[in-house]
């Protein structure tokens, strides 16, 4: 086998994949590495009792200018853009319309508050009114939002986002990650359960990469692995990358889960429903009942709800969701409903989480992180991404960017 290649790629999640797509053709001999069995990062599409079931990312958020959106379009995956069933106000299980209502305007208030009436600090939480009923319901949706809780949030982070994303969240109906999955080009080749161990500066340029199955040699790699591996401890990596260990620091994953439930009494459970299981409680759960008329439960655990199942493992959290449904839908909800599978992403040591958020004061770091080192290692995922991060078209774009950057290096170093 060839161990010698202009470029390696470290990680076949959509950054990976996207970064592959575009040298493809170049003329330049690329290899992919993947840590894990399977190519498609945190978005993985699981086929169970006949239905597709994200574990990872579900929505195409920003459709409307998402990538993927026209990749799902040139290649046949069909995508179904009603709007999501979060936005619509209707009557709720346990949330009434007036209830609804008033939590709605204190999303608003605050929302308005922190974008327009700066405060010394960078800290989303700081605009939280003392004692106001509806705070739990604010951590709860940072909660699904951006995985952590207000006290840990960047406000120039959130902003950041908040100014480029569009309303239209639209779904691929055979998977986020089956869509993901497909774009690898044919001709890319992936090594799958080749972790990387080591990373270490050539002498004589370029780098060299120790994995399980030997070393390898490149011109150029580009590391699209999370923030929370890059910081972490299961890859060696030289001294001069410190500041982009630093950056990825703080840049790190939060707390969002999935569980499935398959529903085997379909009258109970009305199609297409959002449901919370206690607006009043940080720890509650979102719920999408009976999802493109499925019958199943997809219920959305993010930060603190998350951490139940990070703490206490799937027995903990499946007690936590099942009381919360039969508060919701009553005793019937226990019988008629069956455990599918649940996603562990915060245990799964080649992610450590769900998708980044920046530290208060540190939003800066995206930029920081998505630098190139002296042309020879380039930085790709969504934590690098300084508007669209914690998406797959965030993901996606900074993929093509290290991609075009590898490109233009080693054009550099041809002449």
């Amino acid at each position: 086998m060839n161990t010698t290649f202009d470029v390696a790629i470290v990680g076949a999640g959509a950054a990976g994949i996207a970064a592959a797509g575009r040298l493809a053709g170049s003329g330049l001999n690329t290899i992919l590495l993947e840590a894990s069995s399977r190519i498609g990062g945190r978005a993985w599409t699981v086929e169970l009792d006949g239905m597709a079931l994200d574990l990872g990312c579900g929505w195409l958020h920003s459709a409307d200018r998402n990538p993927w959106t026209r990749i799902a379009e040139q290649t046949g995956f069909e995508i179904d853009r009603r709007n999501p069933p979060w936005g619509r106000s209707v009557p709720r299980p346990g949330f009434s319309i007036d209830e609804q209502a008033a939590a709605g305007e204190a999303y608003d208030r605050w929302h308005d508050r922190m974008l327009t009436r700066p405060l010394p600090r960078d800290i989303a939480a700081d605009h939280l009114v003392p004692g106001d009923r509806w705070n739990p319901y604010l951590q709860a949706l940072s909660g699904f939002i951006n995985g952590t809780a207000l006290e840990h949030l960047s406000i120039q982070d959130y902003a950041n986002y908040e100014a480029v994303a569009t309303e239209e969240n639209w779904r691929p109906l055979r998977g986020y990650g089956t869509l993901i999955a497909s774009h690898l080009p044919p001709e890319t080749v992936c090594m799958l359960v080749t972790p990387l161990e080591r990373l270490t500066l050539s002498p004589k340029g370029g780098v060299i990469l120790a994995t399980p199955r030997g070393e390898l040699h490149a011109r150029t790699v580009i590391l699209t692995v999370s923030s929370n591996v890059l910081a972490g401890g299961t890859m060696q990596l030289p001294d001069e990358l410190e500041p982009w260990r630093e950056a990825a620091g703080r840049l790190p994953l939060g707390y969002d889960e999935k569980l499935f439930l398959h529903i085997v009494d379909e009258a109970t459970f009305p199609s297409e429903l959002h449901a919370i299981g206690n607006p009043y409680d940080e720890a509650t759960v979102a719920y999408h009942v009976r999802p493109l008329g499925r019958p199943m439960i997809e219920c959305f655990l993010g930060g603190a709800s998350a951490r139940l199942l990070a703490d206490g493992g799937p027995v903990a959290a499946r007690e936590h969701v099942m009381k919360e449904l039969v508060g919701l839908f009553g005793a019937k909800a226990r019988s008629g409903l069956r455990f599918l599978t649940t996603s562990q992403w915060r245990h799964d040591t080649r992610v450590g989480g769900a998708y980044s958020h920046a530290l208060p004061g540190y939003s800066s770091a995206r930029r920081t992180l998505a630098a190139p080192f002296e042309n020879r290692i380039f930085f790709a995922g969504e934590a690098t991404h300084e508007s669209a991060f914690s998406t797959a078209h965030g993901a996606y774009a900074s993929g093509i960017r290290a991609a075009e950057e590898a490109i233009a290096a080693m054009a550099v170093a041809s002449r």
